[in-house]
């Protein structure tokens, strides 16, 4: 028997940020893949996506975990820590308790538990190299916890797609479609659930190196705005995703058109 309740939680990525569909302006994802690969297995198959852009760990623990727990899911994943990285005021141990507690929350509530840890932005990112020792912390409480609670981690740390610039979106942190179905290949696979063995192959052909005049284009409509917002919302009391609510709050089924179209990259 294969899954029947799959719930995704987490941040932007799980959300599905840069990988839109091509009618109707909703994000599809690694998470719309996963689900649309289950579906084809069975009949009964449902789905919730309760990640919300901008969340941190402990703020997934607080707010999304309260409804998947209604949820009964027999499949939990977790993508989330991205945010926490970037917060101000980073603190090493404060993280890892954030990891701890939403791996071992997730793992009460669901028999199978995915988790991630977060790819190496040092080398595709001008400056990145000083979130290295966060990313690493970061990543060294997941898989711990991941081991201790006995979930079922998907190591992005040594993925070579993280230094090709094709899998990743205009902003260079979020995934293209193709770093989604990617993603959803490592999970499928680390399920040992088959899959479109592309999803996991290489881009053909050789990705071109961003030069200065790309990178600064970059900081100017991509990072910059950004900051300036983020400054706003801090004077305001508004945090990162307020304001926006999970694309698919309640388990759906998913039919049988959608799922061969998520399955095939083809929504």
């Amino acid at each position: 028997m294969g899954y029947q309740r799959f719930v995704a939680l987490g941040d932007s990525c799980t959300e599905g940020l840069d990988d839109p569909y091509p009618e109707g302006g909703q994000f599809r994802g690694w998470a719309d893949f996963v689900a649309g690969r289950l579906a084809a297995d069975e009949p009964d198959f449902r789905y919730a996506n309760l990640g919300v852009r901008g969340r941190r760990l402990d703020q997934i623990l607080t707010e999304q975990l309260p409804t998947a727990s209604g949820l009964a899911p027999d499949l939990i994943a977790l993508f989330g820590g991205g945010n926490d990285v970037m917060s101000r005021g980073w603190d090493a141990r404060t993280v890892a308790r954030r990891a701890d507690a939403a791996i071992r929350a997730c793992t009460s509530l669901a028999p199978t538990v995915v988790t991630f840890t977060m790819s190496d932005i040092s080398h595709r990112m001008p400056l990145g190299a000083r979130m290295r020792p966060r990313l690493e912390a970061l990543n060294d409480a997941i898989r711990e916890a991941s081991v201790s609670y006995g979930a079922v981690l998907v190591d992005l740390w040594p993925d070579h797609a993280a230094h090709d610039a094709r899998y990743f979106g205009p902003d260079r942190l979020h995934l293209s479609e193709p770093g989604h179905r990617r993603l959803a290949g490592h999970v499928l696979d680390r399920l040992g659930i088959g899959f479109d063995a592309d999803w996991l192959e290489p881009l053909s052909g050789v990705a071109s190196r961003p030069g200065l005049r790309a990178d600064l284009r970059w900081f100017y409509q991509e990072v910059l705005p950004v900051a300036v917002t983020r400054a706003r919302n801090r004077l305001i009391g508004r945090e990162p995703g307020d304001g926006f609510l999970p694309k698919r709050p309640g388990l759906l089924p998913v039919h049988l058109s959608e799922a061969d179209a998520w399955a095939h990259g083809n929504a």
